[in-house]
């Protein structure tokens, strides 16, 4: 534990590290007459926040590793560690049991967490994984100083690595594969298997690789990156879909025809380390960041260059005060816009660099009472960054990196990277873009100046002279959009001014490239571009307050369409229309009318235009579909397909079939109407319309006694039928359906389903025609078939008295075996009602007989108290109950009414009680189950107190409560009632 005196040290060195400041001053970009006032009302906290770790470790640490929150170290000769840092009052201890000449050399965790490589100084390596407590030992590795492991991030699990890399002291690469499974009897190593891939050199001897990194890029991409002292090597290839589980042999092997591109700088100070910077979890790297003798080469990864996965290379040369002889660089860090480096010296300090512009921007100091400073580490999944020494760890938190950034991309004219920085730093956003649009206008981009002066600051005078010196009308135009864009409502006269200059603008501009026929695209984009500056809303009530200016700079240019437009943008479509029919252009007056939508409008003009142009009338109409209400052209309809041409005649139509069956309108005057249409003019559409229209009342729409006259004047029979069956008239659809078909009017029979009076009387008139009318004996029988209400005997009196029996011989016969039939059924029904009615007398007469024994300390079943005190109930099943408590249990499972009526029973029996000339006590009286009982005494009240006495009984003791159905259906009910639950609650407190 630390000290108060440490903590106060430390909270020292946190809070006043070394800061070297970045910081553009407003003389290195150019004095802005901005609008805002930057004000900092706090000191800014640093962005590297130094915090110790509450640990004393009871040993010296030797090595240390951490990945997603899981933290392994070596402590003095045998200790493993670990902590995870999600559970860190749980930390778990191991021993190693190695041999007293070895030492652990390196730690190597994978990116899960989940797997531990040790490497010991005696060329051995061990094993342990995170669900486990044994160390296991990696026999095939055994002879090798490892230096690096590449961990395979795509098929790893928790209990297998997967095809992994394996670095040497000697600059030999394996391939291999731990599995922490137990294996089978003949092989319960982890490591799967250990084989030579590649081997690295320098200056022609081999070299240690320092570090290996193995990542996938797009398109099955394959990056292996491995540093020696002075080498960096990439090996780049592609393992087809579903062999990745075959390793990283084919890799190399696609690299061994040529020599491995790497890169090489001369000095070497013994080791390397490279590290990488990744955004998110579980992506590819975007940067890196590689420590060797020469400074730090760092730079940005990009997987699609055939070449090289390097990209952006640049070289930092480390300060003067970085001595190799005593004061090393000992480790490196990457993070988005900084690398960390690690310097031992008496007094260690770390280094914190900008990888924009190479400055050192951050400087903090360890004392000497920790110890001597041993690596630093960052954990890819938390993103915290760890250092530690012999006696203490500390951890670094990353507070908004990029929060000065945007200068340094400033400064190297990465607009776009500026802003993106300082988005909600409004005083800095106003900076970049001053700068870029000074930068542009420099570079003669006068639309792109336009477009950033518009968002600044800066004065409006001093730029829209600017661009006037310069003759950029285009650019001043840009810019005065965009100011226009930027201005707010109640900025009026403003708007009013730079609406009227823009239009002036506009206006020349189109007089320019109208009369230049090889710029007709740019005119009409120009144009385009005009009519929706006239049509943008925020314009709106400017243009319409201004409009007598607008019309007379539109007239002075003499441009007519665009005056034209603009009339219909101030919506005086009526004047524009009028303008058009006077000059019988009817197509340009529907046009316009079609264009803008008014349906006052189309209610106004549709009868002249209808005259003339009918079917493009019609074809408007339809486009603007439920817009317009088609009631309100129907006088306009019926003028014209009364006294129009056939041609109007149909497009009527047409219009009133689209609103019947593309808008489904309901009104009854647009179906009545389209039915006399129907009638008139198109009467194969009228049965088809009528069908369709549906056979309930619910679904009509048009009305039924207009459409029945108007069939019947035509002599449309069938739709007469029709429509006689949606009233539910079926005797005169039937009587109107004989004269077309007698099949229709055996339809019509068939409808009234529920009375079979009339179905029969309906048949009946159809057995009648077709006897009498038609005299076909065959059909006549094929109604009987049809209806099974018929009997022979129905329809023989409508044949005439020649007819022989002979051809209805049959169903004579077959209605005698139905009625033969009938008989016997019932005298069957006879026989078992007798039966039953003897077994009924049978049990009457047994239950008399039967009687019960109550003992004299028998108890009530619901109480508990002697049943023998009170008048009582006994059922067949045992249970025995007083009057009153089977009252009490019965009466909350009765429903509403029941408990009315047993209440004025017990009203009426008291009424007769008080009356009753005996005042005798009820006697004790049995209850036989099935609903029988005894009397509860007799007194001389006569038949109606008896009789209240066994109604009474037949509501409270038809059935036993326990047993009966009472207590089923109760089930779902709580034993205690909602509404006396606390009360019940309480009483047991």
């Amino acid at each position: 534990m630390s000290s108060i005196l440490d903590e106060y040290e430390d909270s020292l060195n946190s809070r006043h590290p070394v800061q070297h400041s970045s910081r553009l001053s407003a003389a290195n970009i150019g004095m802005t007459h901005s609008g805002f006032v930057n004000v900092r009302l706090e000191e800014e906290k640093p962005i590297f926040n130094k915090q110790r770790i509450d640990f004393s470790p009871p040993e010296k640490i030797n090595h240390f590793a951490v990945c997603n929150n899981q933290l392994c170290m070596s402590l003095g000769k045998d200790t493993l560690l670990r902590i995870d840092l999600a559970k860190p009052d749980r930390p778990n201890q191991v021993e190693l049991g190695r041999k007293e000449d070895s030492r652990v050399h390196k730690l190597f965790l994978d990116p899960t967490g989940s797997h531990l490589v040790i490497s010991l100084s005696t060329s051995e390596c061990l094993y342990l994984n995170r669900n486990t407590q044994k160390v296991r030992s990696l026999s095939r590795w055994r002879g090798h100083l490892i230096e690096s492991v590449g961990w395979n991030k795509l098929l790893r699990t928790e209990t297998n690595t997967g095809p992994i890399l394996v670095g040497t002291s000697q600059g030999i690469i394996f391939e291999a594969e731990i599995s922490a499974s137990e294996g089978s009897l003949f092989n319960t190593n982890p490591d799967q298997y250990f084989k030579q891939v590649h081997s690295l050199e320098e200056d022609g001897r081999p070299a240690p690789v320092c570090c290996i990194e193995v990542e996938r890029g797009p398109e099955s991409k394959v990056v292996i990156i491995a540093t020696t002292r002075k080498r960096l090597f990439q090996f780049v290839g592609r393992v087809a879909e579903g062999s990745e589980q075959q390793g990283f042999s084919a890799i190399f092997s696609q690299n061994q025809e040529l020599l491995p591109s790497f890169q090489e700088f001369p000095f070497n100070m013994g080791y390397s380390e490279i590290t990488f910077y990744t955004s998110k979890l579980r992506s590819c790297p975007k940067a890196f960041a590689w420590m060797m003798g020469n400074g730090v080469l760092y730079g940005q990864l990009d997987y699609i260059r055939p070449d090289s996965l390097l990209s952006d290379v640049q070289v930092w040369d480390y300060t003067p005060d970085i001595d190799f002889s005593f004061n090393k660089p000992i480790s490196i860090v990457l993070t988005q816009f900084h690398f960390l480096l690690l310097l031992p010296d008496r007094v260690t300090l770390s280094l914190s660099l900008c990888t924009l512009n190479g400055q050192v921007v951050y400087e903090d100091v360890f004392p000497d009472k920790f110890g001597t400073l041993k690596k630093m580490i960052k954990d890819p999944a938390g993103g915290l960054v760890w250092i530690y020494t012999e006696k203490a760890v500390f951890r670094y938190h990353i507070q908004r990196e990029a929060r000065d950034v945007w200068q340094m991309y400033m400064s190297m004219n990465k607009f776009d990277l500026a802003k993106e920085y300082c988005r909600d730093r409004p005083e800095c956003m106003d900076m970049v873009l001053a700068k870029e649009a000074e930068h542009c206008f420099q570079d003669k981009r006068y639309l792109e100046s336009a477009k950033c002066y518009a968002l600044t600051q800066n004065y409006f005078e001093e730029i829209a002279l600017k661009f006037i010196e310069a003759k950029q009308e285009e650019a001043l135009k840009e810019f005065l959009l965009k100011k226009l864009n930027n201005l707010k409502q109640s900025e009026k006269t403003q708007i009013t001014l730079l609406v009227t200059w823009l239009t002036e603008l506009y206006l020349n501009r189109l007089g320019l490239l109208q009369s230049d026929e090889g710029k007709r695209g740019v005119f009409q984009e120009t144009r385009d571009e005009f009519r929706k500056f006239f049509s943008s809303s925020k314009h709106k009530e400017c243009l319409y307050n201004n409009r007598t200016t607008i019309y007379d700079l539109l007239a002075s240019h003499g441009n007519v369409d665009d005056m034209v437009y603009f009339s219909v943008i101030m919506q005086d479509y009526e004047r524009v229309i009028s303008h058009h029919c006077q000059h019988d252009d009817y197509s340009a007056a529907l046009e316009v009318l079609s264009k803008h939508c008014d349906e006052k409008l189309f209610y106004k003009f549709s009868p002249i235009l209808m005259q003339h142009i009918p079917k493009k009338v019609v074809d408007a109409w339809i486009q603007m579909g439920s817009r317009l209400e088609p009631k309100k052209l129907i006088p306009a309809l019926v003028n014209y397909s009364q006294m129009g041409s056939t041609q109007q005649v149909n497009e009527t139509i047409r219009y009133m079939e689209f609103c019947v069956y593309q808008l489904t309108v309901t009104e009854e005057a647009i179906h009545n109407y389209l039915l006399s249409l129907y009638a008139k003019y198109k009467p194969d559409s009228l049965l088809w319309y009528l069908e369709q229209a549906g056979s309930h009342l619910s679904d009509i729409h048009y009305d039924l006694k207009y459409a029945l006259r108007l069939c019947a004047e035509h002599g449309y029979l069938q739709a007469c039928v029709l429509v006689y069956k949606i009233m539910e008239l079926y005797e005169e659809a039937v009587d109107l359906a004989l004269q077309v078909d007698v099949d229709l009017a055996k339809t019509c029979a068939d409808l009234p389903e529920d009375d079979e009076e009339l179905r029969k009387k309906l048949w009946l008139k159809i057995a009648c025609h077709v006897v009498q009318e038609e005299k076909d004996v065959k059909k006549a029988m094929n109604c009987l078939s049809s209806c099974n209400l018929l009997k022979i005997e129905d329809i023989l009196p409508f044949f005439p008295d020649f007819v022989t029996i002979d051809h209805f011989k049959e169903a004579i016969c077959s209605s005698l075996e139905e009625y033969n039939q009938h008989i016997d059924e019932l005298k069957q029904e006879m026989e078992e009602a007798t039966e039953s009615a003897k077994r009924i007398r049978e049990d009457i007469q047994e239950m008399r007989n039967k009687y019960g024994v109550v003992e004299n300390q028998e108890k009530c079943a619901a109480c508990d108290f002697p049943l023998l005190n009170r008048p009582f109930y006994l059922f067949l099943c045992g249970h025995m109950f007083h009057y009153d408590c089977l009252f009490l249990e019965v009466t909350p499972h009765l429903s509403t009414y029941k408990q009315t009526k047993l209440g004025e029973l017990q009203k009426r029996l008291a009424a007769a009680t008080q009356t009753s000339k005996s005042r005798h006590r009820p006697a004790p009286k049995e209850k036989e189950e099935g609903g029988d009982t005894a009397s509860l005494g007799k007194g001389s009240a006569g038949v109606s107190r008896e009789q209240i006495k066994s109604d009474i009984d037949d509501i409270i003791a038809c059935e036993c409560v326990y047993c009966g159905e009472l207590m089923i259906k109760s089930i779902d009910k709580p034993f205690i009632d909602p509404q006396k639950f606390e009360e019940e609650k309480s009483s047991w407190l």
